[in-house]
């Protein structure tokens, strides 16, 4: 799960560490008066607006506008809210801006990355940090990765002295600002284990003109699995910034991704998700999406996969790959021909079924009516679907 700056500040601002603090608007009548505060609040002139979508690279779409006076910050302000803004990570579709952060703006010395995230090839937290913190942070890392210091933690040890001022000696700081920068680090790793963060980013951390460090950005990830033990961080998520799709599958206790090509997955178990997508663009296709119907996948869930799939106009042809461990393959049969009678299908579906009553799975989709593409090997069903999507 993913939420808004504004939002995450709050949170590193709930753990002491030092933010660009500003008001959240979503309305342009609302603009000029939010703007006064931001003015009044931090007794400043000179203000940064800022789009809040969930997508980074925002300044290099025109979502992020240093302003010199209020009626400048009028004007970017009303031209970012309501516009789609495009950025190396929306895609050439873009995301629509529905919220707008105003901050007081800071003079900057210099600006920083920091990030943490899991290492699991290391099994181990790893903290992140470069003196080439911006908007070209990834520039940095494919070009010049040795300028990015690395420090792994281990989660049940936690963050040591001596890896912080590798962090902080790093980063070039000294005397007070050593003392501030090592506060920083020691705040933001308890936040990212309290939170139950799967990365959390602050990018950039900027040293100011009057030598104090400040988060100006940041970006949270949370395990979805450990969101029940944060309801505040729940009620942050905003339905406009995730697919629709994607929402009503997890109502349905379905995991779903819309990707870009035209052949519907169906799949138990991630593993099998990813070599089904895999073994289809083998075999010249492209995924339409992941769709993992889980370990008890029944009737219903099978109908309701159908359901999902079918909301992308994009899907030429399906493909149901089940592999009965626990789940029955007899009891998905019977969900794919009552999905497909009661759905009026009119894209081909591919069906491999193996494991637990297969055999009788197989009888009943020979016994029935509908047009359904039997296939035997991964390989078979992976050939038969995309043959289908392109015919």
């Amino acid at each position: 799960m993913k939420i808004h700056e504004y939002q995450g500040k709050r949170i590193l601002k709930s753990y002491g560490i030092p933010i660009q603090d500003g008001f959240v608007t979503d309305n342009n009548e609302d603009i000029e008066s939010t703007i006064d505060k931001v003015a009044e609040e931090y007794n400043c002139s000179q203000f940064i607006v800022k789009a809040q979508i969930h997508a980074g690279g925002r300044g290099k779409g025109g979502g992020v506008k240093f302003c010199q006076d209020k009626s400048s910050a009028v004007e970017s302000a009303n031209n970012i809210l309501g516009m789609n803004l495009v950025t190396p990570q929306t895609g050439e579709a873009g995301q629509k801006v529905r919220k707008i952060y105003i901050t007081k703006a800071f003079d900057i010395s210099h600006e920083y990355y920091i990030a943490i995230t899991l290492d699991r090839s290391k099994n181990q937290d790893v903290i992140m940090a470069s003196t080439e913190g911006g908007m070209d942070i990834e520039k940095v890392a494919e070009e010049t990765p040795e300028k990015i210091i690395k420090v792994w933690v281990d989660p049940i040890q936690g963050l040591h002295d001596d890896q912080i001022k590798t962090l902080a000696d790093g980063l070039g700081f000294r005397d007070d600002l050593f003392s501030q920068v090592s506060d920083l680090f020691k705040k933001l790793y308890k936040c990212y284990i309290e939170k139950d963060t799967t990365m959390l980013e602050i990018n950039p951390l900027v040293k100011t003109e009057d030598n104090n460090v400040v988060a100006l950005d940041s970006k949270f990830n949370f395990d979805g699995n450990a969101i029940f033990r944060h309801p505040d961080v729940n009620d942050m998520e905003d339905p406009f910034e995730v697919d629709e799709t994607e929402l009503e599958a997890g109502k349905f206790n379905l995991n779903y991704i819309k990707l870009d090509g035209n052949v519907g997955c169906m799949v138990n178990g991630a593993g099998l998700a990813m070599a089904t997508m895999d073994i289809i663009k083998l075999s010249g296709g492209e995924p339409a999406n992941f769709l993992d119907v889980g370990g008890a996948a029944s009737v219903d869930t099978v109908k309701n996969g159908f359901k999902i799939i079918l909301k992308d106009s994009n899907v030429k042809a399906i493909l149901i790959n089940i592999f009965g461990g626990i789940v029955r393959c007899d009891r998905v049969a019977k969900g794919v021909v009552q999905a497909v009678q009661e759905l009026n299908l009119d894209v081909p579906v591919v069906v491999r079924l193996e494991g637990t009553n297969a055999i009788e799975a197989k009888e009943i989709l020979e016994n029935s009516e509908v047009k359904i593409i039997p296939a035997t090997t991964m390989q078979d069903a992976a050939d038969k679907v995309v043959d289908a999507a392109l015919n």
